[in-house]
């Protein structure tokens, strides 16, 4: 089975416009898996059209049992979470909320972090409540690398800011971190 890197990304309120610049900086010949939760709840979700309008690669919504691949971003889709399984599989789950919600991003976060381990890049967006803070301190434990945007600049400071203060990622702009995720994009 050939390596791939993955990134994983969690937002909730006022974070879909930092999702869309990380995937309008994407390279068009991406060779990492990415997957985005984004806090939806049971309602509707038009993130993959969204996210198919302003990047270069095709957006979807994650399916149960549907191989995860390099190249494509996977969304999780409205009342799921979404998670990975042995052997880059996508499993959905709705099993109890996480935080109050579900998709939640802390199970996908802890699923990515316990079967990529190190090569996996986790990001936490703006967005209330502390959800992805534990994911994200994973994902750093099993070695792969933690970033969140800069609370200063996100709409909704509150998981950012829960991020920083369960461990250390790197704090940035959401600008420096496309151009970050976009060069692990480009790499291998």
């Amino acid at each position: 089975m050939e390596e791939f890197s993955v990134i994983v990304i969690g937002a909730s309120v006022g974070g879909l416009t930092p999702v869309r610049t990380i995937a309008e900086a994407l390279p068009a010949r991406c060779k990492a898996a990415i997957a985005v939760t984004i806090h939806v709840g049971p309602y509707p979700s038009v993130i993959p059209e969204i996210l198919n309008w302003h990047g270069k690669l095709p957006a979807v919504f994650g399916r149960d049992g549907e191989a995860f691949t390099p190249g494509r971003i996977y969304v999780a889709p409205s009342d799921c979470h979404m998670l990975f399984r042995e052997p880059d599989i996508i499993r959905l789950d709705r099993g109890a909320k996480v935080h109050a919600t579900r998709p939640a991003i802390d199970p996908m976060f802890a699923s990515a972090a316990r079967l990529y381990g190190r090569r996996v890049v986790g990001v936490v967006l703006s967005g209330n409540g502390n959800d992805g803070a534990a994911g994200l301190r994973l994902i750093h434990d099993q070695g792969g690398l933690a970033l969140a945007q800069d609370p200063t600049e996100a709409a909704a400071p509150q998981m950012p800011a829960a991020a920083i203060a369960n461990d250390d990622p790197q704090l940035m702009p959401v600008t420096e971190i496309a151009r970050r995720v976009a060069e692990f994009c480009a790499a291998r």
